[in-house]
């Protein structure tokens, strides 16, 4: 039977969904998969065949295009800013104003350079996805086991795997000898997975339930199989991962979108108007042609906000640093600001939500009920009955249950750096930790005689001890429907419907649920085996084992949902014990649940108008979680993705922004994020969106700054030009203005606190304009005023016999004192004089600093000759600062009466 075939057997996938794994390899038997991949059971492939495969379908790894360094830098000259700059340094080159255009060009270099390495910081999951498959291979050609370079394996080769090694491609399994593997990174799921050969009957089977598959990259925790590879390079599960992570584009941010709406829109106005003053000019004859084309770029190098760029990334910069030291590591600047626009986050529950350390929380013994504290690994906790602290030692069956727990078991429990860690299976450190809190650090005084490892074929474990009496025990440990056979052997009463009843209550609450027994033998007897069981055991009880939510992620989704944001699961566990989770959590009021399975009947249109409607999504696969991201994004939502594994990369280089765990995270999932928590703790993303929206507002209120005093330097050259009289203002000075601000003053807005009820207001709406009508009105006012003031001082000085270059420097500082003036009314939405003026220290520390930088420019000789300034006076410094003033009090009357406006309509409204 040809592999093509087998192929028809599948159901329809939707039509837009990428070639997956075959569900013939998995449902069909091992046989048929040799057949239709040409292979022979015994032999496997021979060396002459194994090399024609591989130069026709080449090697088992994984390839990536990587853009040059340069490229990157290129394309940071790609905005409308820039190439005005560029237009703007050329032409005053030609004109021979050589130091107007090395300011200009510096501008333009800086810029540049600023976005530059912003983005060669950008992810390299990809790198880390091709380190993780495997190097080497065990396999059999020419009926001889031998040796490979993992690269070097083809269709139809015929794998050896044993306990240590890591999967060197796509295997479906032929034969198993008690044969596990860890899964964590593709699925999601804590414990090893206990693998089979038979075929299955479900051609649907999630990703995480394909009994009779080995993948790429996971690792064989016990036993040993022989597979045969159906799937190499980026045709495996894990290739399809890096094909994902490097087919997804990365978007801007929404504050990069409205910067770069609010740039273009400037530009083209500046750009209209420039045009317009240049043919006005050249048909009147208002100057030499040279003397018109440099004063219409003098007017539009003072317009344009060329301080912004910098001004920004800088505000960007410090919300980053911040971050750092909250345990936040930002890898790109613009992520800081978009989590304060965050509507949803999506987020992986194993590790993120849950400490992805499973930890017995109910005892459950014929006569009662304990529950236990503590979560996690480490030892603390107590066992309480009722509500009541309960000492194990006062019920004999409660240690005997404990003691078989601990004894019927494979892995270790050590502290290793101050935390707790188990080598080996999570369900069995549940019970190391369980007799520890119940019992106290002293293991039980028991030696051991033999054992019989777990087997999902049997899907128990037992072990034989002697006890310092010399009395012999067998405790047994598995699922409870086994165990119940073999108690009801020795108890023809055995209550199974009282069991059945406290199971399904366990269950219900989203807890693995593992029967405890024992059984005391003869002393002479000194191994224990399967026909040990024939007439029975003791039945001591059940233990609920659940990965434990994180007792700080309850308060900060609740801080969430008070500040509009939803928060939803995916993850690869069972739909019954994710509902649980989130329950617990408190994710919703009603949780509603979907399955990766469900997912994939969907078109993405019909995902897309259901999205919203859940809370979790269960059994997910990574192609799963790239469609959920995309899903809220075609919604128009901002969507924030938190994982930690390889199977969450694509989701989360997709997001708006994403999150890795720091400690147990992957290295793919960190270099795919946007962020990492160092410390993997959620609540960590409380405090980041509060930055955030900090950011956002101080950005905005830099804007609203910077905006109109970049106008009013292009207003009075304008002005100038139409009144046919000489400029006040050269072009290094209008640049020296914005820059020097963008790097002072400007300063201050990284430090203004937040406003008042931050996290009590939903997140802001993206897509709209960073300016509503206000802004634009006292941008407009504002930029008339300075302009004004600046053109009037000029004028008067110059007619009263002050020199040129001082009426300029005089002109320079009232713009610039305009600015100073303006801050504290463009600081808070509170009246400046209140007590909210000495609210930002650092405001006062800029300011000083600037005005250093302008005492610089008015009495340092080198200064004087690069900006063409002059020394001026006590007096003309006051006439200077009174000019600037005027702004604070006209822009501070209309706020007052915006404040008074608004309180009456609200003592209406109530």
């Amino acid at each position: 039977m040809e592999m093509m075939d087998l192929m028809d057997e599948q159901q329809t996938v939707p039509p837009d969904a990428k070639p997956g794994p075959a569900a013939s390899t998995y449902t069909a038997r091992p046989e048929e998969v040799v057949a239709a991949l040409h292979s022979d059971l015994d032999a496997g492939l021979s060396t002459d065949e194994a090399e024609r495969r591989l130069k026709q379908n080449g090697p088992n790894e994984l390839t990536a295009k990587v853009t040059p360094k340069w490229v990157i830098f290129l394309r940071q000259f790609n905005n409308v800013i820039i190439y005005i700059l560029l237009f703007a340094a050329a032409l005053t080159l030609l004109l021979q104003h050589y130091s107007d255009a090395i300011v200009i060009g510096l501008v333009v270099i800086i810029n540049a350079l600023i976005g530059y390495f912003q983005e060669v910081n950008a992810s390299n999951a990809l790198e880390k996805i091709k380190s993780m498959l495997s190097t080497d291979a065990t396999v059999i050609r020419d009926n001889q086991r031998t040796e490979v370079p993992a690269r070097q394996l083809v269709l139809g080769d015929l794998v050896y795997l044993e306990a240590g090694d890591h999967v060197p491609a796509d295997v479906r399994i032929i034969d198993a000898d008690n044969l596990r593997i860890q899964e964590a990174a593709l699925t999601g799921e804590a414990n090893s997975v206990a693998k089979q050969f038979e075929a299955l009957t479900d051609a649907q089977t999630p990703l995480a339930e394909r009994t009779n598959m080995a993948y790429a990259s996971t690792a064989v925790t016990h036993g040993s199989a022989t597979g045969i590879v159906v799937a190499t390079g980026h045709d495996t599960e894990l290739g399809q991962i890096a094909t994902d992570v490097n087919d997804v584009k990365t978007t801007k941010t929404p504050l990069m979108k409205e910067l770069d709406g609010l740039g273009k829109w400037i530009s083209y106005v500046i750009i209209a108007i420039a045009a317009a003053l240049f043919i006005y000019g050249w048909v009147i004859d208002l100057y030499a042609l040279p003397t018109l084309a440099l004063a219409v770029v003098t007017m539009v190098v003072g317009s344009l906000p060329e301080g912004l760029p910098a001004s920004t990334s800088v505000i960007l910069a410090m919300g980053v640093n911040k971050m750092a030291k909250q345990n936040a590591i930002v890898k790109t600047l613009p992520a800081v600001e978009t989590l304060g626009a965050v509507d949803i986050i999506a987020t992986d529950k194993t590790g993120t939500l849950t400490k992805n350390e499973m930890t017995a929380q109910d005892i459950v013994t014929k006569t009662a009920h304990y529950q236990v504290t503590g979560t996690g690994y480490a030892p603390v906790g107590r066992l309480t009955k009722h509500q009541h602290d309960f000492a194990a030692a006062d019920d004999p069956t409660l240690v005997q249950l404990l003691t078989a727990g601990y004894e019927a078991n494979d892995t270790v429990l050590q502290q290793e750096d101050g935390a707790w860690m188990i080598n080996g299976e999570p369900t069995d450190g549940a019970f190391l930790t369980l007799y520890h809190k119940g019992l106290g650090p002293t293991p039980p005084e028991l030696t051991e005689l033999d054992r019989i490892p777990f087997d999902s074929d049997y899907r128990y474990m037992a072990r034989l001890d002697v006890t310092p009496e010399g009395q012999h025990v067998v405790f047994v440990k598995g699922a409870p429907d086994k165990l119940y056979q073999m108690a009801q052997q020795a108890d023809s009463h055995f209550d199974r419907t009282y069991w059945d009843h406290a199971i399904e209550q366990l269950t219900h609450q989203g807890k693995r649920v593992v029967a405890v027994g024992r059984k005391v033998v003869a002393n002479d007897v000194a191994t224990v085996t399967h026909a040990t069981f024939t007439d029975g055991i003791e039945f001591l009880g059940i233990v609920g084992i659940i990965d434990p939510p994180r007792e700080e992620v309850i308060a900060a989704l609740k801080e969430m949902r008070t500040a509009g944001i939803k928060v939803k699961m995916i993850t690869g566990d069972h739909p019954d014990t994710a509902a649980a989770i989130g329950r617990q959590l408190g994710l919703a009021d009603h949780i509603k649940t979907i399955t990766g399975a469900e997912i994939d009947q969907m078109t993405p249109e019909e995902l897309k108008r259901h999205i919203n409607e859940y809370d979790v999504f269960a059994r997910t696969t990574p192609r799963n979680k790239l469609a959920i991201i995309d899903a809220y994004q075609q919604t128009g939502k901002v969507t924030a993705m938190i994982g930690d594994g390889v199977n969450d990369a694509p989701a989360l280089k997709k997001a708006d922004i994403g999150v890795a765990m720091g400690i147990k995270g992957t290295d793919v999932a960190k270099d795919a994020a946007d962020m990492i928590l160092v410390d993997d703790n959620f609540t960590t993303m409380t405090k980041a969106i509060r930055e955030g929206r900090r950011l956002y507002d101080n950005i905005k209120k830099t804007i609203a700054f910077l905006l109109p005093t970049s106008f009013a330097e292009g207003l009075i050259v304008a002005f100038s030009i139409l009144m046919r009289q000489e400029l006040p203002l050269v072009p290094t000075q209008l640049l020296w203005i914005n820059m020097v601000s963008a790097i002072t003053i400007q300063f201050a807005f990284i430090f203004e606190p937040e406003e008042a009820g931050i996290m009590q207001r939903p997140p802001r709406q993206t897509g709209t304009s960073l300016l509503n009508k206000h802004d634009v009105v006292q941008i407009a006012y504002v930029s008339a005023l300075i302009a004004g003031m600046g053109l009037w001082a000029f004028d008067w000085l110059t007619s009263n016999g002050v020199s040129h270059i001082i009426a300029s420097t005089i002109t320079v500082n009232i713009i610039v004192l305009g600015k100073v003036c303006y801050l504290f009314n463009i600081r808070t939405p509170h009246l400046a004089f209140s007590h909210h003026f000495w609210s930002n220290p650092m405001a006062f520390a800029t300011i000083g600093l600037l005005m250093a930088l302008q005492f610089a420019l008015v009495y340092v000789p080198f200064m004087q000759d690069v900006f063409q300034t002059g020394s001026m006076s006590l007096a003309q410094w006051g006439i200077a600062l009174a000019a600037g003033s005027v702004t604070l009090v006209v822009a501070e009357f209309d706020k007052w009466c915006r404040i008074a406006i608004g309180h009456r309509r609200r003592t209406v409204l109530n």
